[in-house]
């Protein structure tokens, strides 16, 4: 019996550790993170520590972003982008219902 109660212990622990915070995101035009392009959808994302993964699919962008907190909750999700050649490029993402941003670092390649 104690030995069942250690191993779900374990395991509950384990689950809370790995679990990253995940996120939908909607893209209204083509856009740019860390080089690579995505087609305007509807996205997943994964947030764990100051990597953050979007995915459709089998398409996967991994970049590294650094949360800060605002004075205020964001009332949706938003993006905010740099405008390169014609080019929209992800600085920033606001999550909706949250304090929070994530900020793309200048280090993004491709554009």
């Amino acid at each position: 019996m104690t030995k069942k109660f250690i191993l779900s212990f374990a395991a509950a622990a384990l689950m809370v550790v790995s679990a990253a915070e995940k996120h939908n995101l909607t893209l209204f035009q083509p856009s740019f993170v860390n080089g690579t392009e995505l087609a305007p959808g509807d996205y997943r994302m994964e947030l764990d520590g100051d990597k953050l993964v979007i995915s459709k699919g089998k398409q996967k962008v991994e970049a590294s972003v650094k949360t800060e907190q605002a004075d205020a909750k964001f009332g949706s999700t938003s993006i905010r982008y740099a405008n390169a050649d014609g080019k929209y490029k992800v600085q920033e993402i606001r999550l909706g219902g949250t304090n929070r941003k994530l900020v793309f670092g200048a280090t993004q390649t491709g554009l």
